[in-house]
Formats: C-alpha cells, structure tokens, sequence
C-alpha cells in the first residue's frame, strides 16, 4: 500500500482545468462550510491564468483536489491600510517596511475538511509556495487569518513557520464578521530555523531545491 506522501501531487494552476480544480476546493470550503463567499468563480477570475503577479497551487491525492492555495506577488498593500489596521506595535513603520522587502501576500489557504488532518497535504502546499515565492526573489510574506475560525491556521503560521502578528483589521475582502489578524513571515528567518531543526518539516519542504535557492536564503 502507497503512503499519503506518494499519493499526493501538487500542480500550478495554468490552464481551465486547474483552475476548476481550485473552484472545486473553494466551493466546498470558502463557499459551503464557512460561509466566506458567495460565488467561488470570483475567487479564482479567469484572468488570473494569465497574470504573472498570481500563482494559484493545487494539491492533488490520486489526482483529486483536495487543497489550495494562492500567492499574490506585489499585493496593493495600500487596501490593508484602508481596512483600517490596528498595529500590535506601534513602533512598526509599516511605509518603511513595504519600501525595504519583496512581499508576497499568501492566502486562499484551504483543505477539504475531511483531508485537515493530514500534514503532507497542508506541507505539500507550503512547499509549492515557498520554493516558487524564493525563486522570485521575495522576501516576506503577508497574510491574514481570522481570530474565531476554529480551523485557523494561527497556530501553525506562528509556532512553525515563524509568522509574527504585526496588526489586526475588523473588514476584509471575505464575510466574515470575525477579526482579522495580519502576520507577516520574514522567509530567511522561516529557512535559518527550519536549517537549525534540521527536521522532517526543512527536508519536505526543500526536496528538490537547487542550490541556489538553499545560497539564497542560508546565513
């Protein structure tokens, strides 16, 4: 019997078919179980399998779909400002920090509820993101998590990844009445850390690397 590992794929999505795909995964999560959005279609526009600013991943087991995942490179920042941020440090100069890194927004993040629990399948999404988000050269990610969902993502964006929580917002682009919390992840101190665990989780997410991409970001 093959395990999980081998029965999982990951697939950029490039052409009508990827994208029905990651519609199947929103539909059923995004739209039927929490309630985010009315329309799955307007997540995922025709126009973005043209747009070199978004990459859309799907992972596959057996070649269904089962997650998603969308990266957003050079994201209209100025909209977090417009939603109204509340900064957990004031000290933070968000202007500054927008001049000084290479940020990608990470979000659309969304497993089909009975496949939560399996590691691979959330990894194998990180993996496809990371490995193509260094490749650009980005140096941080931005994303938001809502603080009641009780399948947040917090946890393991803080505790494994590194994501610091930098603000909170009330609104956002989904319906959801819960608050926003705003974390951004510095990708070379995501690495240093994952390189100092030397874990399962550093070795699954680098397979493959070329060793540019490891140069890139090592000490």
């Amino acid at each position: 019997m093959t395990s999980l590992k081998d029965r999982v794929s990951t697939i950029r999505v490039e052409d009508e078919a990827g994208r029905t795909q990651a519609l199947e995964v929103l539909r059923a999560t995004y739209r039927d179980e929490k309630g985010w959005v009315s329309d799955e279609e307007k997540q995922v526009p025709e126009d973005d399998l043209e747009r070199p600013d978004v990459s859309w991943f799907v992972v596959q087991e057996n070649g269904a779909p089962v997650g998603v995942l969308r990266v957003l490179y050079d994201p209209p920042l100025h909209l977090y400002k417009e939603y109204g941020l509340d900064l957990i440090d004031r000290g933070v100069d968000i202007e500054a920090f927008i001049r000084e890194h290479r940020i990608a927004e990470i979000g659309r993040f969304a497993v089909l509820p009975d496949k939560r629990r399996h590691t691979v399948i959330v990894l194998a999404l990180i993996r496809a993101a990371i490995t193509e988000t260094v490749a650009r050269g980005y140096t941080h990610y931005i994303t938001d998590v809502f603080e009641d969902d009780p399948h947040s993502p917090y946890e393991f964006h803080t505790r494994v990844l590194g994501f610091v929580p930098v603000a909170t917002h009330e609104v956002g682009e989904l319906n959801c009445t819960s608050r926003r919390i705003t974390l951004v992840l510095d990708l070379r101190e995501c690495y240093r850390r994952m390189h100092a665990a030397n874990g399962f989780f550093f070795r699954f997410i680098t397979e493959g690397w070329a060793e540019e991409l490891h140069r890139s970001l090592a000490p």
